[in-house]
């Protein structure tokens, strides 16, 4: 087996890595995507079976795809964990490449639990989601702002049809109107987005007993 403690950056991965067969110890910097691609799938040429530890990263999952495609092992680990473990205070890329993979030879990794393909992406729906409503509430309440200073006190009415007619015709000066007609319209691009993934959402919740519980 081929184990590799990789110290992964956006740009770039510094590995240090041993075949446990041979005993053979090498180094590596690989640029992102070609070379880091090109590498990994020769190992499979090569029929190696391969373990892969690094960090925990936010930039990394078109790393985590291509090796779950190539099926080799990925422990992901606690940072804080890995880095209270260190020796030295000192660091560098190959010492961090080299520190991930002394705590995989020694059974020492501090590996941590990682959600599904399929979970992480129902994380990005539910984010989404919460966005586009962000999205709607600052915009609402910037509509609010606009009638308050005019003198109308509408609070929920006005995004009820008749509270909406009655802000449509009130007339405000040039600029203050256009701001309004493009917050309106951009309201009304939203809602419907907003109802498709709520949609969306129910439909999923509907599949897990453990999200309807």
């Amino acid at each position: 087996m081929l184990i590799i403690g990789c110290d992964y950056h956006p740009s770039f991965q510094q590995i240090s890595f041993v075949d446990t067969d041979t005993g053979e110890l090498q180094e590596r910097r690989l640029e992102h995507h070609e070379e880091a691609e090109k590498f990994y799938r020769d190992l499979v040429v090569q029929g190696m079976k391969v373990r892969v530890g690094m960090e925990a990263s936010g930039h990394a999952r078109w790393f985590e795809r291509l090796l779950g495609e190539l099926n080799f092992e990925l422990w992901i680990g606690d940072a804080s964990e890995i880095h209270r473990k260190r020796e030295r205070k000192q660091k560098t890329d190959r010492q961090d490449a080299q520190h991930i993979l002394r705590l995989l030879l020694k059974d020492d990794f501090p590996r941590i639990w990682v959600p599904s393909w399929e979970n992480r992406d129902l994380r990005q729906l539910l984010w989404h989601r919460h966005r586009m409503v962000q999205a709607r509430t600052r915009m609402m309440n910037q509509l609010q702002a606009v009638a308050l200073n005019e003198g109308l006190r509408c609070k929920k009415k006005l995004w009820r049809e008749a509270g909406r007619k009655q802000w449509e015709a009130f007339r405000l000066a040039p600029w203050a109107s256009r701001r309004r007609q493009d917050l309106l319209e951009l309201l009304d691009r939203l809602n419907p987005t907003i109802a498709a993934l709520s949609q969306a959402i129910e439909q999923e919740v509907e599949k897990c007993p453990a999200a309807q519980a």
